[in-house]
């Protein structure tokens, strides 16, 4: 099985000569791809110069991570695809589980490796931990992090499990799975396409596991900070027009209440703190999924019940 990665990058120069390095010297045979999303710095530079191996396949404007990686993609030919954040620091021979796994199990679409964070390399990352789940209310939760509490590997998520979605700072598809749900939302832009990507892949029948026999570690927040408000629009709108795709009716008009309460006592709570980008990006959020909400209605097909009965909230 021939595997391709692909790293996006937008302005990340630094980030290329940081993490690359790494990428090329433990990926075996492994073809690596840049796809730049029209970087206005001297990354397509560095590529060309400091690392000539690399193919690259120049886009003319950010396109965003979901459209970014769809345009980027239909120029690669492999049977498996390997999708990484720029800051992500490989271990050797990081990709030999991932492709055994792969050619073992012909029904699985879409795996992860342990993701632990770069600066404190003993505990998981936020991003993606040992894989993902959807809580009662529909909201992210991992193996390895509930809410924003990160556990130490302690080797407790080392067996394999199937999980609901895998994290797209590192993850592995497979490319005719990629292709035939589509590839990313492209109105997504950033932010929970890869949570989206696995809920449809699921309904067609294509599982999502993670591998815990490897790990890369991720720096994190290098292209928003956890608490920009632009974070916080992309997540709740992505969010509620990914359970409109994909989720079942009564599952879905409980998310829809429970998500409205949730996100009404956070608009106070914002505003009680003088947070008044964060209210208008929660309101623009709403805004934005009422104003496509039957075109998305539209796009229901296969659906499924992915949520857990658990609460990231009482976590927090």
């Amino acid at each position: 099985m021939n595997l391709a990665i692909a790293i996006l990058n937008y302005n990340g120069a630094d980030l290329l000569k940081r993490f690359l390095p790494s990428v090329l010297a433990h990926s075996g045979d492994a073809r690596v791809y840049v796809i730049d999303n029209g970087s206005t710095d001297a990354s397509l530079d560095i590529l060309k110069e400091d690392f000539p191996t690399v193919k690259r396949i120049a886009l003319n404007h950010n396109f965003g991570y979901a459209a970014g990686y769809n345009r980027g993609v239909q120029q690669i030919d492999a049977e498996l695809l390997c999708l990484l954040n720029s800051d992500v620091e490989v271990t050797p021979n990081w990709t030999i589980p991932l492709l055994d796994f792969f050619t073992t199990y012909p029904e699985v679409g879409i795996a992860q490796p342990k993701i632990k964070d770069l600066n404190n390399p003993e505990y998981f990352e936020y991003a993606g931990a040992a894989g993902g789940y959807l809580d009662v209310m529909g909201l992210p939760y991992c193996r390895g992090r509930m809410g924003k509490a990160c556990e130490k590997d302690t080797g407790q998520y080392d067996e394999n499990a199937r999980v609901t979605w895998a994290s797209g700072a590192c993850f592995f598809v497979r490319k005719s799975v990629f292709d035939a749900v589509g590839g990313f939302d492209a109105s997504f832009f950033m932010h929970f396409e890869e949570i989206d990507l696995c809920l449809r892949a699921q309904s067609l029948g294509h599982q999502v596991w993670a591998v815990g026999t490897n790990e890369v570690f991720h720096q994190g927040a290098a292209s928003l900070s956890a608490s920009h408000p632009k974070k916080l629009f992309y997540n709740i709108r992505n969010s509620l027009l990914t359970y409109t795709k994909n989720i079942t009716l009564l599952p879905l008009l409980w998310l829809y209440v429970a998500r409205l309460a949730f996100d009404t006592t956070l608009t106070l709570y914002f505003m009680l703190q003088g947070k008044f980008d964060h209210v208008r990006a929660i309101a623009n959020a709403y805004n934005d999924v009422l104003g496509c909400f039957r075109s998305t209605l539209k796009s229901r097909n296969q659906t499924l019940n992915p949520l857990r009965l658990v609460s990231v909230l009482l976590r927090l």
